[in-house]
C-alpha cells in the first residue's frame, strides 16, 4: 500500500523514497512507480493488470460464507499482539472489519472523530456498543480542525479537494490512536470492490465491472495514500483488510448483481457479515467520509468565504494545465505551495476523477 517514488539527480544518480518530499531536496524530476511494475536496473517493467475475471457461478450464500472467510482470514493473519485498534466511521466497511476482527484481539480499540453531533458518531458509538471495543470518541471543533490543514497536507503531498477533505477528521483519529495502539485496521476499499457508489446505481449493469476495475486502480494515490500518510505520520502502521491480495482476487470474481441488488449497495458484503453489526449499520446507506463526520459545508464555505471571485479565476489554473475544481482547493493549493513551491509537473500526484480536466 505504501507509495515509492523515484528519480535521478542532475548527476544522473537514480533516488528513491516513499515519500515526495524527501527526493525534493535531490530532484525536482520525480516520478511514481505504478501498481503492479518493478523497476530493475533503470528499467520499468509490468508484471501485474489489475483486470476482470470469470465470474463464479455459485449462489449468494455461498459466495458470502467465502467472503466471511476470507476477511476473517485477512484480518487474523495480521494480527501478532493483544493490543490492536481499527478506525471506525460507523460506515458499513469499518463497522465490518471492527466487528470481524474484535474476537481475535484480547484489547480492541475503536477511534472515531468528527464535529460534534456529526452522524458519523453515533453510528460508531453504536458499533462499539455492539461489539465491546473500548471506543475512543474525539470531538474537535472547525478552528481545531483548520488549524491541522497545513500539517494534513505535508503529510499528503497533495491539494485534491476530496483527498484533504476526508484526510483532516482521519488524521485526527491516526493521531488518537497511535497513543493507544502501534497498528490498526482500515476499512479502506470496499467501496470500490462491492459497488459502493451512488452513481454507480445509474450505470448500465454490463459496465460496473470495468468502472469497479478503473476506481479501484486509482486507490493507490487517494484513498490508500490518505490511510499511509495519517497513520505514518504517527508512527502506526495500517491494515486494509479489504486489499488482502485473496479477499482483491475473490472479490472480483463475484458476479454484479450480487454486488448491487435490488437498489441497494454491496449487497453481497451485507450478506457476509449480517450476524455480527447492528441492523442499523448493517442497512445504513453509503455516506461519503467527510459528510458523516460533519465537515463538508462548512469548510466549502470557509474557502468561499476566504477567496475571492476574482482571485479563483487568476489562480485556478496552474503551471501544468490543471484547473483546480473550486475555492477550496485553491485554498489547500496555496497552503501546498508553501511547503512545497511551485512546480510544472504533478504527475506523481493523485486527483479525484473529474476535477483535472
Amino acid at each position: 500500500m505504501a507509495p515509492l517514488y523515484f528519480g535521478k539527480t542532475k548527476d544522473d544518480v537514480p533516488c528513491f523514497a516513499s515519500e515526495v518530499k524527501s527526493l525534493l531536496t535531490a530532484t525536482n524530476d520525480i516520478n511514481e512507480l505504478l501498481p503492479g511494475y518493478k523497476f530493475s536496473d533503470g528499467i520499468l517493467t509490468k508484471y501485474f493488470i489489475l483486470q476482470k475475471k470469470q465470474e463464479i457461478k455459485d449462489n449468494p450464500e455461498a459466495i458470502a460464507k467465502v467472503l466471511r472467510k476470507l476477511l476473517e482470514d485477512s484480518i487474523s493473519k495480521r494480527i501478532k499482539t493483544d493490543l490492536f485498534g481499527s478506525w471506525l466511521s460507523g460506515g458499513l466497511d469499518s463497522s465490518t472489519i471492527a466487528a470481524i476482527a474484535r474476537p481475535f484481539v484480547k484489547t480492541f480499540h475503536t477511534f472515531s472523530a468528527g464535529l460534534k453531533n456529526a452522524t458519523d458518531l453515533a453510528y460508531a458509538r453504536e458499533v462499539a456498543s455492539h461489539i465491546k471495543s473500548t471506543h475512543h470518541e474525539i470531538i474537535v471543533n472547525f478552528d481545531e480542525m483548520l488549524k491541522q490543514l497545513p500539517t494534513v497536507i505535508y503529510h499528503l503531498e497533495s491539494f485534491d479537494a476530496l483527498l484533504i477533505r476526508s484526510s483532516i477528521i482521519n488524521y485526527i483519529a491516526a493521531k488518537a490512536a497511535s497513543d493507544y495502539v502501534p497498528e490498526i485496521f482500515s476499512g479502506e476499499s470496499g467501496d470500490e470492490l462491492f459497488a459502493g457508489y451512488e452513481y454507480i446505481k445509474s450505470l448500465p449493469p454490463e459496465s460496473i465491472p470495468d468502472e469497479l476495475i478503473d476506481i479501484t486502480a486509482r486507490l493507490h494515490n487517494t484513498a490508500f495514500q490518505r490511510v499511509d500518510r495519517c497513520a505514518s505520520a504517527h508512527s502506526t502502521i495500517p491494515h486494509v483488510v479489504f486489499a488482502d491480495p485473496n479477499v482483491f482476487s475473490y472479490a472480483f470474481t463475484i458476479p454484479s448483481k450480487y454486488k448491487l441488488k435490488d437498489g441497494v449497495e454491496k449487497w453481497i458484503l451485507r450478506q457476509a457479515v449480517k450476524d455480527v453489526l447492528p441492523s442499523s449499520v448493517l442497512n445504513r446507506t453509503k455516506a461519503k467520509f467527510w459528510e458523516g463526520a460533519g465537515v463538508f459545508e462548512l469548510i466549502s464555505d470557509y474557502a468561499s468565504k476566504k477567496i475571492s471571485d476574482k482571485d479563483f479565476s487568476n489562480e485556478r489554473i496552474l503551471p501544468n494545465g490543471w484547473n483546480l475544481s473550486s475555492k477550496e482547493e485553491l485554498m489547500y493549493y496555496r497552503i501546498f505551495k508553501e511547503h512545497f513551491g511551485e512546480a510544472s509537473n504533478y504527475n506523481w500526484m493523485g486527483r479525484t476523477e473529474g476535477t483535472t480536466n
